[in-house]
């Protein structure tokens, strides 16, 4: 039975700060919010969900986002003990187990949160911007809805394209004065019992693997931009076109460990590349059956339900698999490549055509800003100052089911303090 005492003492805990609201974040924040106590999810981003909300589906079950991140959403919007702030960083953490203060940094926020979403300032926006959750494959208004699941749902501005005042159009048309360009950045201080650290990963720069010619051939793309090619929400609308014409490619090549287990690029495997390509196979196969696939790989690492990937490919007439390394892609004069690449099997090496390359690039811990103790590849050490607990990708690869199990994992001992 928990006593009068032990009621007080949770009320008067400092709040637990969560840095990242991607899945890893959420699933730390609710599990911690509804057995009692205060948190505070940090996003630099303007809205939830991090990688996996750009997903076109995701393993071991293939669920569309909407499967894991919808009832979470609702999660957060129903319980008072959760606040969170969007559009922020945090620049300095100070302090020791069960009295940090963070200092936070909150970009200016043109449309307040009485935004409705109507979408009437879409229609007299008069400027684009490259639309970085579709990785920049297609363009949206200076003012935007980031994506169809957005939470929080409301626009956001992008202030290195909108004109302000100088334009004007969007407030103008605003039946709820939400747009205000007099708003202004916002510096603050927050205390914290403990931190948990889900700031996730960002994908390798491919344009640094000068032989791939990722910068160089408009028909090379990695395998996040092609995530977003494949999903209903992507730049072709659930349609794959080449970025070059336009075309449907016929014949795809995905290059694994491009940049990976490499000493010049990322020395380690990033654990999910093997099966995301196996998963991109085979759902461009369910897109588009007549396709035909070549996966050149070093090693094919899957394990646990992820074998069920590699055992349908295997068995799809379409999809072949080559073990061994690509030293180069050419590009001929209708956009079409050609790949070279060895056969390891067949002791030999040989140049096969594509009308599209996907490049497997591994993933890179995005950081946040302030001091922390990080291996050589950038990963946070569990071996922080007690309380701050670095979760999921911030502290080495891993899946979707992984994280969430991290993440639950570290909910508990944030709250023993």
């Amino acid at each position: 039975m928990i006593s009068d005492n032990t009621i007080f003492r949770m009320e008067k805990r400092k709040p637990i700060v969560i840095i990242g609201a991607g899945m890893a974040g959420i699933t730390a924040a609710v599990e911690i919010a509804e057995v009692g106590h205060e948190v505070i999810l940090i996003e630099k981003e303007a809205y939830f969900g991090g990688n996996v909300i750009k997903m076109n589906n995701y393993f071991p079950k293939l669920c569309p986002p909407a499967c894991g991140l919808e009832i979470n959403f609702r999660r957060i919007k129903n319980n008072h003990r959760i606040k969170y702030y969007t559009n922020t960083t945090i620049t300095n953490v100070a302090g020791e187990k069960g009295n940090f203060c963070l200092s936070l940094k909150t970009s200016a926020q043109f449309v307040k949160d009485n935004c409705t979403a109507c979408g009437k300032c879409l229609d007299v926006c008069p400027v684009e911007r490259p639309d970085d959750f579709n990785q920049n494959l297609n363009k949206t208004k200076a003012i935007y809805l980031p994506h169809d699941m957005a939470f929080p749902a409301k626009f956001s501005i992008d202030e290195n394209y909108c004109r302000k005042e100088e334009c004007n159009a969007c407030a103008e048309v605003c039946d709820y004065n939400a747009i205000d360009f007099s708003l202004k950045e916002n510096q603050f201080t927050i205390d914290a019992d403990s931190i948990i650290i889900a700031t996730g990963w960002r994908n390798y720069d491919a344009s640094l693997i000068e032989n791939l010619h990722y910068d160089d051939f408009q028909n090379v793309v990695t395998n996040v931009e092609f995530e977003r090619m494949l999903a209903p929400g992507g730049p072709g609308k659930g349609k794959v076109e080449r970025i070059s014409d336009n075309k449907t490619p016929k014949e795809i090549a995905f290059v694994q460990c491009a940049g990976s287990r490499d000493e010049k690029h990322l020395s380690y495997c990033s654990a999910v590349c093997c099966s995301a390509s196996l998963k991109h196979a085979l759902n461009m196969q369910t897109l588009y059956p007549d396709s035909k696939i070549k996966i050149f790989y070093v090693d094919l690492r899957v394990s646990g339900r992820n074998e069920d990937f590699l055992n349908k490919v295997k068995n799809n007439k379409n999809i072949e698999l080559i073990k061994g390394k690509v030293a180069a892609i050419f590009e001929e004069e209708n956009g079409d490549l050609l790949v070279e690449a060895e056969d390891i099997l067949l002791g030999k090496k040989s140049k096969y055509k594509a009308d599209l390359v996907v490049l497997a690039t591994g993933i890179v811990p995005a950081s946040p800003q302030f001091t922390l103790n990080k291996n050589e590849s950038g990963f946070i050490l569990d071996t922080q100052i007690e309380g701050i607990h670095p979760i999921a990708c911030s502290k080495k690869p891993m899946d979707v089911s992984a994280s969430v199990k991290d993440a639950t994992a570290a909910a508990l001992k944030a709250i023993q303090i």
